[in-house]
């Protein structure tokens, strides 16, 4: 191997160790030096920043790279994998999360607990893991390190609706962890490996009288994600969570749900696809129904919100819901358009919820319920930032949301139910443009005198719009450059949907 090849290698593992260290070293420094606590924090986001752009550009030669811990090779031993849908990823999550560790920042709210920091780092460690592991086992272990984050970071700035809420997430998740171990038990006694790529080579070997339980495990691994994605059924758990946590958490979060949407596209090709048997491409005829209920649901949530972090968790829900329609056809144009609608839908979802908590510090007692006001600082600035993320998360032109959804329509074009995809996606949109437009008058149109309760109308400093005006010139940079980016996204998904290949470059050494 050479120098540069050995190099690239070990970067794979720099996602993952960079937070690792930088959240215990937070931990000794916050209590005492809190400064250098969070410059620990933000040095970790930058240079984790660095590294995903470096993969991003590395990955874009179609290379799958491994990472064998402890140098024992795949299968026996643990295994990083990056390709183009991973560094993707790692670069998504790297950039949203040093712009909502610069909101917690700016507007202080890092400041209501010293574990904010360490958790923050926790959580990107978490994300980071989920996206490089080769392992399903791992995979449920980055799962549990990005959820214990999660808690502790859900429950930061405190108060009994965020512990109500708290309550409920913490519940949904054990749930789903606990099917998540039942499907890993199955398929360790099924096949006798966890390794994902080793995996999908094993499956065609089970007999017939075992297939009914491979078809099990492969539906409660699909439940598991579902969970973690939103989707209907089972989806409830988020609007009330997203909606009550601290908004830079909220913004972070707005990845996680995209945790579920990448295992299920990184799962079921490689591990249950066409030569699984029984459980070949098992989610498949449940997906696309229930992914055009989610996109209902979810921007019908945005029309009846009563707030604009409830709009925004809504929104979370129905953009999900309408990157599931893409992904449902499992072909390599469906996908590429699914994952480039996913990176702008993360975006804007992230921007809506800061957005929201611009609005909620200069309107006092009214926060950012959906009702009259009186005047505040900063509106008509902050209208335009609501009005561009509103575009953006609708799918109007000239943003990236507005491509991306012509690229699923164009997509799905070709599927047995395209006529329904079509309707969803259209009707969603027209729904969602009336929510926020109604909302966005309601807010920053309609006034009403401040009464003598209501409390004294804050006047923060402009600092508080540059995490969100980030977001929205990311947005903008994403329409600006949808050439490349929809040709890497394709080229993304084409390597996703060749499971053989990927399975020749994680298991070569073994």
């Amino acid at each position: 191997m050479s120098f540069a090849s050995s190099l690239a290698s070990q970067l794979v593992l720099a996602p993952i160790a960079l937070p690792a260290l930088a959240a215990p070293l937070a931990v000794l420094l916050m209590l005492r030096r809190r400064a250098a606590g969070v410059a620990v924090s933000f040095a970790s986001c930058l240079a984790v920043l660095g590294v995903a752009i470096a993969l991003l550009v590395l990955s874009a030669d179609g290379t799958v790279r491994t990472y064998e811990v402890g140098d024992w090779p795949a299968p026996f031993g643990i295994v990083l994998v990056l390709d183009r849908l991973s560094a993707i990823m790692l670069t998504l999550t790297a950039a949203l999360a040093l712009i909502a560790l610069v909101h917690a920042t700016v507007t202080r709210v890092d400041r209501d607990g010293w574990h904010f920091h360490p958790l923050f780092q926790f959580q990107l460690m978490g994300l980071n893991g989920a996206f490089l592991t080769g392992d399903l086992f791992n995979l449920f272990v980055f799962f549990e390190v990005l959820l214990i984050a999660s808690y502790g970071l859900m429950l930061h700035g405190q108060g009994p609706a965020r512990l109500k809420a708290g309550v409920q997430y913490v519940v949904v998740n054990l749930v789903g962890s606990s099917i998540f171990l039942l499907a890993l038990g199955l398929l360790y006694a099924l096949t006798g490996t966890l390794n994902m790529a080793d995996m999908g080579v094993r499956i065609p070997a089970i007999g017939a009288d075992d297939q009914w339980l491979l078809r099990i495990a492969a539906l409660l691994l699909f439940v598991v994600f579902a969970i973690k994605a939103a989707i209907v059924p089972l989806h409830l758990w988020l609007p009330r969570t997203y909606a009550v946590a601290t908004p830079a958490v909220a913004a972070l979060f707005a990845i996680m749900t995209k945790i579920g949407v990448y295992s299920i596209i990184r799962v079921t090709p490689l591990i249950f696809g066409d030569d699984a048997g029984s459980a070949a491409w098992a989610p498949a005829p449940y997906l696309l129904p229930a992914a055009m209920v989610t996109a209902l649901l979810g921007f019908g949530g945005v029309f009846t919100a009563r707030s604009l972090s409830e709009q925004a968790a809504y929104a979370i829900i129905g953009s999900t819901g309408t990157l599931m329609i893409a992904v449902a056809g499992w072909q390599a144009d469906t996908v590429g358009a699914a994952l480039y609608y996913l990176v702008h839908s993360t975006l804007a979802g992230a921007a809506l919820f800061l957005i929201a908590d611009v609005v909620a510090r200069r309107r006092a007692g009214f926060v950012d319920h959906a009702t009259p006001g009186p005047v505040f600082a900063h509106r008509q600035s902050v209208a335009i930032l609501f009005m561009v993320a509103a575009i953006g998360v609708t799918g109007l032109p000239p943003l990236s949301g507005f491509i991306g959804k012509l690229l699923i329509l164009d997509a799905v074009a070709d599927l047995p139910l395209w006529g329904w995809a079509w309707t969803v996606i259209l009707l969603t949109t027209l729904i969602g443009v009336i929510g926020f437009a109604r909302a966005g008058s309601t807010v920053f149109w309609k006034d009403t005198p401040l009464d003598e309760g209501d409390g004294a109308m804050a006047v923060p400093s402009r600092a508080d719009m540059i995490a969100p005006g980030a977001l929205l010139v990311l947005l903008a940079a994403l329409s600006a450059a949808a050439g490349p980016a929809t040709a890497y996204a394709d080229a993304a998904a084409a390597q996703l949907l060749d499971s053989a290949a990927t399975a020749r470059a994680v298991l070569d050494n073994g």
